[in-house]
C-alpha cells in the first residue's frame, strides 16, 4: 500500500492541505487516479448510494462524469480533528441536454495512518442554474487556493 500524504493527525497546515490534493484530483474527472487515495476497501455513502472497495469507486466516478459534463468542483475545509476531516463542497457541471447544475454538499473523511481515505459520507443537494450563472469553470487557480464560491 502506497502512503499519500499529509498524514494523520492532521494539523492546522495539513487539514488544508489534504482538501485541496482531494480537490485538486476529482478536478482531473480520472477515476483511477482519484480512486488510489481511497483504501482498497474504502466505504462510501453518497447520496443514498453505498459503495465499497476501489473497483465500485472506479465504476461510480466512471458513471458519474460521464452524466455530469464539464464537472468543477471546490472544496473547503470545515473542521478536522485527529484522522478525521469535515469539508463543504460545490462543483457544477450540465447535463447531456445542457442543463446547468450547482450542487452543494458536506463529506465526512476518516484517513487511516497511511493518509488513505478509508471512509467518506456525502450528503448533497442539486439545484438546476442558468449557465450565466456559473461560477465554477475548471479547476482552482493558484490564487484562489481556500477560497469557496459560497452564495
Amino acid at each position: 500500500m502506497t502512503g499519500r500524504p499529509p498524514f494523520p493527525p492532521f494539523t492546522p497546515e495539513t487539514a488544508p492541505e489534504k482538501v485541496q490534493a482531494a480537490e485538486d484530483a476529482w478536478n482531473t474527472r480520472d477515476p483511477e487516479r482519484v480512486a488510489l487515495a481511497y483504501t482498497e476497501d474504502s466505504v462510501w455513502r453518497n447520496r443514498d448510494r453505498l459503495i465499497t472497495g476501489r473497483d465500485e469507486i472506479i465504476a461510480f466516478l466512471r458513471e458519474k462524469w460521464d452524466r455530469e459534463l464539464d464537472y468543477a468542483l471546490r472544496k473547503e475545509l470545515w473542521s478536522f480533528h485527529g484522522n478525521r476531516i469535515a469539508v463543504r463542497f460545490q462543483y457544477e457541471c450540465h447535463d447531456a441536454t445542457g442543463q446547468w447544475w450547482r450542487s452543494y454538499g458536506n463529506e465526512l473523511w476518516e484517513f487511516t495512518p497511511e493518509g488513505l481515505m478509508s471512509r467518506r459520507e456525502a450528503s448533497i443537494n442539486d439545484v438546476r442554474i442558468a449557465e450565466a450563472d456559473r461560477r465554477i469553470f475548471g479547476p482552482r487557480p493558484a490564487d484562489e487556493r481556500g477560497v469557496l464560491p459560497i452564495h
